[in-house]
């Protein structure tokens, strides 16, 4: 956690439905300043309906969720974004008939304090990729290029807060690598970031603390270290 142990999000006691399935049960989640967070689980565990539901994106049956110690519970996405909360979703959400440079400069704003440390410059050179192709087609460009464009114009937020739902899902080994590279570096950036992501050892390497879903319900949560010292948590929870 963060020396200043400022609490960017907390929810708590959620409880979530899609239509008469209860997905989440009674959910507390929290994430401080600075703070790297490994959200863990199966297929199907509630973990990027715990996201959503702390975006807006899904309305929760009942609790609450504060942002900076204000009641957003219900609030619209973008004025949980406006907070400093950057998204980058499973499925990367690009716009295929805008360019590169487009989609980047479309996203391109301060962040809470007035702070411009994320630029069109500074991402382009994290992503030279994806300096080479601005003028491409958002649809052009192959998965892991996609998977720069949105991190890259998640970062062009300037957001204390990244969510990374499946950064590397379907990613060539190489190209997954370089994305892993790239969150050590946000992190380093001091930027609290939530990362889900199936490769549970990079995640663990990489988080302060992790939070393991099951069936929608915490079944552990602490230290990637305490984690790690629990070998049956991890295989009975997570099967690896």
């Amino acid at each position: 956690m963060s020396a200043s142990g400022e609490i960017l999000v907390e929810a708590r006691g959620l409880d979530t439905y899609y239509g008469e399935s209860h997905i989440l049960h009674g959910v507390d989640f929290r994430v401080a300043r600075g703070e790297t967070l490994g959200l863990m689980g199966r297929n199907g565990m509630g973990k990027s309906t715990l996201i959503r539901s702390i975006l807006g994106l899904v309305k929760p049956k009942r609790g609450s969720v504060r942002v900076r110690g204000r009641d957003c519970t219900g609030a619209e996405p973008y004025r949980i974004a406006r907070q400093g909360i950057a998204y980058v979703p499973e499925g990367r959400g690009i716009f295929p008939n805008l360019t590169v440079r487009e989609n980047l400069v479309m996203a391109e704003r301060s962040g809470v304090d007035g702070r411009r440390e994320w630029t069109l410059e500074r991402v382009l050179a994290t992503f030279p990729r994806l300096a080479e192709r601005l003028a491409h087609g958002g649809g052009q460009l192959s998965g892991g290029e996609q998977q720069m464009l949105t991190i890259g114009r998640a970062l062009l937020t300037n957001p204390d807060l990244l969510f990374l739902d499946e950064a590397t899902e379907g990613l060539a080994p190489l190209i997954a690598r370089e994305i892993w590279a790239i969150v050590r570096g946000i992190r380093a950036s001091g930027i609290a970031t939530v990362i889900v992501d199936k490769n549970y050892s990079a995640v663990m390497k990489l988080a302060d603390r992790a939070v393991i879903l099951v069936k929608g319900r915490i079944a552990f949560e602490g230290s990637c270290a305490a984690l790690a010292a629990e070998p049956s948590v991890v295989q009975n929870c997570l099967g690896v």
